[in-house]
Formats: structure tokens, sequence, C-alpha cells
């Protein structure tokens, strides 16, 4: 066994199956860039990581990592 002392992220170092990947993507919700990760059902989707660079964004409960939200797509997106 050995110990592996860096600042890298543990999905660099140890990556997961592509797929995993591929239900990720980066939205704003409540104008807070956020990368969520899409759920089974239709416009379901789990918030990952806040990807904001305010302190204050990460106290907020409305955001944080593990909440579910719903987004449907305007005319236009996707």
């Amino acid at each position: 066994m050995s110990v592996l002392y860096t600042t890298v992220p543990h999905e660099q170092i140890f990556p997961t199956d592509s797929n995993v990947y591929g239900k990720q993507m980066m939205m704003e919700h409540n104008g807070i860039p956020v990368l969520v990760e899409q759920e089974e059902e239709g416009f379901s989707y789990r918030i990952v990581k806040v990807m904001s660079s305010d302190p204050s964004h990460f106290l907020r409960d409305d955001c944080c990592p593990g909440t579910r939200i719903s987004f449907t797509p305007q005319q236009g997106q996707l």
C-alpha cells in the first residue's frame, strides 16, 4: 500500500468510465454556475459541484452538491 499526496483531483488520477462524464454538463442555477449530472428521468439533474469563485455561493442551500433540480429547456436551447 502506498500514500499519494497531491493537489490533483481524485477524478484525474483514478478516472471513472467515460459514460459517467457523458451525463454531466455545466449550467447556471439561480445565477450560480454549477456542474450537474442528468438523472434517468427527463430533465431532472443533480448538482455535482459548484463552479463559482464567489465564496457566498458555497453557503447557499439551493445549490449545494446533491441537490436535485429540474430544468426545462426553452425553445432554441439544447
